[in-house]
């Protein structure tokens, strides 16, 4: 003989209202961080794809649908592989010749020695400055007329052949801050254990930077190429203080010719060469990933 024992309706209709009130309540914080998405992510871009297939002028007024082939035209165009050409260039300048600097600094002030702490703070003082500000003080110094190093010819911002390069330095100071202070926490981290093991198994220094320090510090660098070459390709401020873009188009990246100081190209054109960079960082970054995530050693 079965017994059936009916539920309380007035229980039901607690557990009902508790459920209703839990999903309310994470909808109620879950609605800001998807508004603030939608607003400044998934619009924005719905307004980029559809500008690109519209040719719409710099005043963003004539918009007629010209669809796709706009954006075909344009990323095949000598203007658009122009702007990737300069933004690999600055990016190649920039990257590997920022970490090294950083590694180096800070391979030398991970010492035990009195005042080093004089010399971290002077290494990472860039951190605290603009770009702006940092851009102006470089174009001081390489000033042709009363600049530190007026005479240096591979340091002139109004040689094209130089020009990019010379800006790009100007980055690598800028953001040397920032390395240094990433590569010194992570020399800083590494066990004292492991350094006195490698001590007693006769490692050298060159043998023991490149066995035990790299390994320990990979993901660090990884975090730095990443953030580096998302930097570079985004480069704009320095290249419009220092050198306007010039001379002629040399300096002049491929955000340079999206932001179009100068208002030369339609709004289409402009959100075209806007699909393009953020392909080209999404595909640079994948890569990125790729090859160096099979080279990171994260320690237990």
């Amino acid at each position: 003989m079965s017994i059936t024992v009916e539920s309380s309706p007035d229980g039901a209709t607690k557990r009902t209202g508790q459920r209703v009130r839990e999903a309310l309540l994470g909808w109620a914080f879950l609605l800001p961080a998807m508004a603030i998405f939608v607003t400044f992510f998934y619009y924005p871009l719905y307004r980029l794809i559809d500008m690109s297939l519209h040719r719409e002028n710099r005043f963003g007024t004539a918009a007629p649908y010209v669809g796709p082939s706009q954006l075909v035209d344009t990323l095949s165009g000598s203007d658009f592989l122009e702007g990737v050409k300069h933004s690999g260039l600055y990016m190649v300048y920039t990257v590997p010749l920022g970490i090294l600097l950083g590694i180096l600094l800070a391979v030398a002030a991970n010492r035990r020695l009195k005042g080093i702490r004089v010399f971290q703070t002077i290494f990472s003082s860039t951190v605290a400055t603009s770009v702006a500000v940092a851009s102006v003080i470089f174009f001081t110094l390489v000033n042709p007329e009363v600049g530190y190093f007026k005479d240096v010819s591979w340091l002139s911002l109004s040689n094209p052949d130089t020009a990019l390069f010379s800006v790009s330095l100007s980055s690598v100071w800028q953001n040397l801050g920032l390395t240094f202070i990433i590569v010194l926490a992570s020399l800083q981290a590494i066990p004292t254990e492991v350094e006195e093991a490698a001590a007693l198994d006769g490692y050298g220094p060159v043998r023991h930077f490149l066995r035990i320090t790299v390994p320990l510090i990979s993901p660090a660098l990884m975090f730095l190429a990443v953030v580096l070459v998302v930097a570079a390709l985004q480069a704009y401020a320095q290249i419009e203080v220092l050198t306007n873009g010039g001379p002629g188009t040399s300096t002049q990246t491929l955000l340079f010719k999206i932001a179009d100081p100068q208002g030369i190209r339609p709004l289409g054109i402009r959100a075209s060469m806007s699909i393009g960079l953020f392909a080209l960082t999404a595909i640079v970054a994948a890569g990125q990933y790729a090859l160096l995530s099979k080279r990171v050693h994260y320690g237990d």
